[in-house]
């Protein structure tokens, strides 16, 4: 090994030795290889290899820093030679830095594991990549669902208490970016998924969280115990606050079995009335008791339901989803840890306006309601949505990526008119509403193939169309795949704005 991996603990540190390699030439892999060649690393960077504009370009700016870049599938498909041109010696490398999309059971990741050759994620590279002296703070966010309101939620919080702070990770600024920015952070509020968290090992949070657990990337990691464990490793070395979910015991549970930093509390957060240490609801009050000096007998008053209501889209008048709460709860846990008051906090919340995607309300005409939920990508997100209205006409299926959907359409089938369904498994939710939902209509749009965005136009008209026809005065039209939507549109995001153009032209408003 050229380099001690223990001494790079800060940016400061001498990377100029470091032999790094670094698979996945996307956003994060690009990210990943212009830090370390910054820092006088020598990288090699592995990637499947596409044609798009931009990749070409990454790859250019890359090799003009000194990157040795290889493209195409023959080089992903075990560990490189140091040659790539000959069948010779395999690539001496001290540390691979893998992105997301990469499982552990890559041949190259595989590969580097049987080696004994560490393995990073870009934020184990981003957590030693900070300044030695000065560093901003981590408050960090992980769980199946409502990362990205919680993380959002936390950094408005924070801005109104006049910190200089950012949403990072999954969200908004990638981490790399955020520790290396020339004008340095207050604090950082970051969003993780599971994948990111497998191979951090460093990272000593401020203060963390898991919001909730439930199946997803079954088909990444193998298991839903290895997927939990990954979850749980958010804990692992947490300074001040561990917040967990008091409605799901699996995250209390993690917090018990962490390794984390002397005087370190577990803080729960509810939706019912708080215990001792907790965060939850009084009334339509959002309530501290846990971060008050006369936390047995005393809360502190840190919002109302009314300060949410507009966060989700709507007018004011009804109150915010029950999952919109939990986040504001959550962020509020991680806010106070931080040591932010109670008014900046509310501020934070009343501030906020939540994503474009999660329940939002694109019209309403004739008593019906069409609402696009298209960032529920697995069934735990949707059940969230699906709980929130009485009579809906359901819109689902894409790839449910390992995911079970049997208990969802248990719980949720008295509330369900009727469904519409479209995506590579909208078999597999078919079978279970015939099983568990028998007596509601099922319509099957009849589409699996990724198409391009005109016949993908055409298929949401027919699928729109064919909610009209089913839903009643009452009821809401809610596109809640359950699913990811790679099998047919380039993102989520353009599965609810093709959704939401259907809808408006199918209404006769506009359609942008």
């Amino acid at each position: 090994m050229s380099t001690d991996l223990d001494e790079l603990t800060h940016r400061d540190a001498d990377w100029s030795g470091l032999r790094a390699l670094v698979t996945g030439l996307g956003v994060t892999g690009f990210a990943a290889a212009d830090a370390l060649l910054q820092h006088g690393a020598r990288v090699t960077v592995l990637d499947l290899g596409n044609d798009s504009e931009k990749q070409d370009t990454q790859a250019g700016i890359l090799g003009i820093l000194g990157a040795d870049v290889r493209r195409g599938p023959e080089h992903v498909a075990a560990w490189p030679q140091e040659d790539p041109a000959e069948q010779g010696a395999p690539l001496e490398v001290d540390v691979v830095v893998t992105s997301p999309g990469w499982p552990p059971h890559h041949p190259v990741l595989a590969a580097a594991l049987e080696r004994g050759i560490p393995v990073w994620s870009e934020i184990e590279l981003a957590w030693r990549l900070r300044p030695r002296v000065g560093a901003a703070p981590w408050l960090v966010v992980t769980g199946t669902n409502g990362k990205t309101s919680t993380v959002q939620l936390l950094t408005s919080m924070l801005q109104a208490a006049g910190l200089r702070a950012i949403a990072t990770g999954n969200v908004g600024t990638p981490v790399l970016d955020a520790v290396q920015h020339p004008d340095p952070y207050d604090l950082v509020a970051v969003e993780l998924s599971s994948f990111q968290l497998h191979f951090t090992h460093s990272m000593s949070p401020l203060a963390s969280c898991v919001l909730n657990l439930a199946p997803d990337h079954v088909d990444w990691h193998g298991s839903l115990e290895a997927y939990a464990a990954d979850k749980a490793r958010v804990y692992e070395r947490t300074q001040v606050a561990c917040v967990y979910n008091v409605q799901d015991p699996r995250t209390e549970a993690m917090v018990e079995q962490a390794e984390v930093v002397d005087g370190c509390r577990a803080v729960g957060f509810t939706l019912g009335t708080p215990g001792l240490s907790m965060l939850g609801l009084v009334d339509d009050v959002l309530a501290d008791r846990a971060f008050v000096e006369e936390r047995r007998t005393s809360a502190a008053e840190l919002g109302t339901l009314a300060d949410l209501a507009r966060a989700s889209g709507g007018d004011g008048s009804s109150a915010p989803p029950p999952h919109l709460v939990a986040n504001a709860l959550a962020a509020s846990a991680l806010a106070r840890a931080a040591g932010i008051t109670p008014a900046a906090v509310r501020e934070g919340m009343r501030r906020f306006r939540s994503d474009a995607h999660r329940m939002s309300v694109v019209a309403e005409q004739e008593g019906v309601v069409w609402v696009d939920d298209s960032k529920a990508t697995n069934p735990h997100a949707a059940l969230a949505a699906l709980r929130s209205y009485p009579h809906i006409v359901w819109v689902a299926g894409g790839q449910l990526k390992g995911a079970e959907v049997e208990e969802l359409v248990v719980e949720v089938a008295p509330r369900l008119r009727a469904v519409v369904l479209l995506g590579a498994d909208r078999d597999l939710v078919a079978q279970a509403l015939a099983r568990h939902a028998p007596e509601v209509p099922v319509h099957d749009a009849g589409v699996t193939d990724h198409g391009d965005m005109a016949a993908l136009d055409r298929v949401m008209d027919d699928v729109v169309a064919r909610c009209a026809d089913l839903a009643r005065p009452g009821d809401v039209v809610l596109l809640s795949p359950a699913a990811a939507s790679l099998d047919m549109f380039p993102s989520y995001g353009s599965r609810g704005d093709t959704f939401a153009s259907a809808v408006r032209r199918h209404l006769g408003g506009p359609t942008s």
